[in-house]
């Protein structure tokens, strides 16, 4: 935590939101030989609470690249080497292995506090300043420069600032690209009688996806479902709840045996991809998606990883338009992706068409090995 003064009021780059992707982004800027005097983080959280978040994220390869390269992988992840696509009681499955593409794991499962935990001990050792807990209330875009309002009235100044603060999509205002799926993701570390180590599950329900990540002695939960079976299934004493997650997701793990505290929250699309001449979104900022595919931080430090490659060849507005065309293809891919996928099973009846075709699909993609490649990487790496 460090407090603004009337002599730190200006820097080069301004970074809104200490989350992973704003603490890579500075990192990787630092990395390229910018001072660290000349970036500067603000974020809402203190620095307890980011490191005490149990949430459970969902690292691809790619992005154990990007954090091993800044010096920060978190030191508490499970691999996942294999991971298993299906629809419940219908034809169509893929199978992908990291062994298939001569890699140590197609993805990480980590705590998102563990994620962040290294990458503020690497701010810190850079002489990376990050002002927390402070609430920025408006950004104003410039033509030489951006100025950021906090809520304590002061203002702050900056020749770039980027919001990577995106909030969770009920919290955000409503951007270009905006669908409300009408589903909510209940969120649970379960554990299982016949686990199967290092093996990630997804499994297509008539209502969604159920998510299993393998994650120290049992797997972190996303079960998707519509909102008016949520208020039930929270009510629900454990038995009852693992009856049904059983029911749901099937045998394949044996029997769900405890299941921790229930949290949940709504789903949906909401983004945008935006420059000005200042100042540029990444990130949860510039696009939430739904969790199918545990796509939303690795787009987010892709991201990262671009605009600071375009801000350290090119310190000028122009940059960020460099970047916004450099990022186009990956992120429209990405969002049709989890947008497609959690439309047939949120927007479409039971057992329809479209939810058959879907699963006919999962099917096709494991006898074309070009097609089942293109997949993988695009979980891992991005389209490139």
């Amino acid at each position: 935590m460090s407090h603004l003064s009337q002599k730190n009021q200006h820097s080069k780059i301004a970074i809104c939101g200490a989350g992973p992707v704003g603490q890579a982004l500075a990192l990787m800027l630092h990395q390229h030989g910018m001072a660290a005097s000349d970036i500067v983080l603000f974020d809402a959280k203190t620095s307890e609470q980011a490191n005490q978040d149990a949430r459970s994220i969902a690292l691809s390869y790619g992005s154990d690249q990007i954090l091993s390269r800044l010096n920060a992988r978190p030191q508490r992840t499970t691999a996942i080497t294999e991971i298993h696509v299906s629809r419940r009681r219908h034809f169509g499955r893929s199978f992908l292995t990291a062994a298939d593409y001569q890699l140590p794991a197609l993805g990480y499962v980590a705590r998102y506090g563990d994620i962040v935990s290294p990458l503020e001990n690497a701010l810190l050792q850079a002489g990376i300043l990050t002002h927390r807990p402070v609430q920025v209330i408006a950004i104003n875009d410039r033509d030489q420069s951006a100025s950021i309002h906090l809520q304590d009235g002061s203002e702050y100044t900056a020749e770039f600032v980027i919001q990577a603060e995106g909030g969770t999509f009920t919290d955000q205002e409503q951007r270009q690209q905006h669908h409300d799926y009408q589903q909510t993701a209940l969120i649970a570390h379960v554990l299982v009688d016949r686990p199967i180590a290092h093996r990630a599950f997804e499994r297509f329900t008539d209502q969604g996806p159920i998510a299993l990540l393998p994650q120290d002695d049992g797997y972190s939960l996303v079960w998707c479902m519509r909102p008016d079976c949520v208020p039930a299934m929270l009510a629900m004493d454990d038995a009852i709840f693992l009856q049904a997650l059983q029911q749901g997701f099937g045998e394949r793990l044996g029997q769900f045996i405890s299941v921790s505290k229930c949290v949940s929250y709504p789903l949906g699309l909401n983004a945008q991809a935006h420059a000005g001449q200042r100042t540029v979104r990444i990130g949860n900022a510039a696009q939430t998606l739904h969790p199918v595919a545990g796509q939303g931080l690795n787009l987010g430090l892709r991201d990262a990883f671009c605009l600071a490659q375009c801000l350290s060849r090119d310190f000028s507005s122009q940059a960020l338009q460099t970047f916004l065309n450099q990022r186009k293809t990956d992120r429209q891919t990405t969002i049709k992706l989890t947008d497609t996928m959690a439309k047939i099973f949120a927007s479409s009846q039971d057992g329809s068409l479209i939810q058959g075709l879907f699963g006919l699909g999962l099917g096709a993609v494991d006898l074309l090995p070009t097609a089942k490649k293109t997949l993988a990487e695009q979980m891992m790496f991005g389209w490139r």
